[in-house]
């Protein structure tokens, strides 16, 4: 079980997807999603180039010394923390799942993960949370690169009996863990992600129309409701393909495919915190790994690693 204070530990798309779509234990500890949070945060780091002390909670990684100019990446799990950082909104403090903080700048970087398991009719249930959420983020931090996971298991079997994990009401209290609601029983229509003629279902359908109108903040200036980037994946929750993605949804012109998500999360931060001040670049500028490092030599990420040349091209 993946309690709420574990440390980080090295995980890939492929485990946190079947860590979600296959969670059988109470959701209290977070469990169903804490893998997707240990996979961004590791991703942030290898892809992204963070630097591994800035991100919360944080990865199993360290800096070692340069090589030909490029700084090692080194795979060190008792470097790994745990936990959420609270941030200071401008209504109320608030945990968020992922932060990287900068210093001498503050939260920089930050990703929100939800995961829902079923009741797909009352998805937009979550908007107002959703809204809230950035909303509250961004008056106190509008330069905050601010992105929304949010994963949906591919339930297609009526009458299976799971762990169903949807959005529960508010607790009223600033910084405790999100509530959510779990019960075990048969799964309904209401629980199908797909409908008769095989294609996704209308409730479905809706929330993603609702949360594409809140993604592609592009600019300070803009709108404080809306996410720099909004990632929704469909997970196969079937034993066979536990865990894969189910192709094609959201379709990729749509904004929301999650292939895209982390590239979005770059380019509004090199936009902003790199291109547009130049002063802090010393400071802002993300990471080019020597290829040469252990951590990429003994992991396997399926995702590219962020890797520098020794005239200080980024590969």
């Amino acid at each position: 079980m993946a309690s709420k204070n574990k440390p980080c530990e090295w995980t890939t798309q492929e485990q946190a997807f079947a860590g979600f779509a296959g969670f059988t234990e109470k959701t209290q500890s977070a469990g169903h999603i804490r893998p997707l949070h240990w996979y961004v945060a590791c991703r942030l780091v290898v892809e992204g180039g963070f630097d591994p002390d800035d991100i919360k909670p944080r990865p199993p990684f360290r800096i070692g010394s340069q090589r030909a100019g490029l700084p090692l990446l080194e795979f060190e799990e008792k470097s790994a923390g745990g936990g959420e950082a609270t941030v200071l909104g401008g209504l109320k403090t608030k945990n968020v799942d992922v932060v990287v903080t900068r210093h001498g700048i503050g939260p920089a970087l930050a990703v929100s993960c939800k995961g829902t398991t079923g009741a797909f009719r009352n998805l937009t249930n979550r908007m107002e949370e959703l809204i809230g959420d950035c909303t509250n983020l961004h008056i106190s931090y509008p330069t905050l690169v601010l992105g929304y996971i949010h994963l949906l298991r591919a339930n297609r079997r009526v009458g299976e009996v799971v762990d169903v994990i949807e959005a529960g009401e508010d607790d009223g209290v600033e910084d405790a863990e999100p509530l959510e609601e779990t019960s075990r029983r048969q799964l309904s229509e209401n629980d199908m992600a797909f409908d008769a003629n095989g294609e996704v279902t209308s409730g479905i359908k809706r929330f993603e129309i609702a949360v594409s109108r809140l993604a592609g903040r592009s600019g300070i200036r803009d709108d404080l409701t809306r996410y720099e980037s909004i990632g929704l994946a469909l997970i196969e929750a079937e034993q066979s393909h536990l865990g894969e993605l189910v192709e094609n949804y959201p379709d990729r012109s749509s904004g929301l495919n999650i292939d895209g998500f982390f590239d979005r999360l770059y380019g509004q931060y090199d936009e902003r915190f790199v291109y547009g001040a130049p002063k802090l670049e010393r400071v802002t500028r993300r990471l080019a790994w020597s290829p040469e490092s252990p951590a990429l030599k003994i992991l396997t990420p399926d995702y590219p690693s962020r890797t520098g040349t020794p005239r200080g091209g980024v590969v």
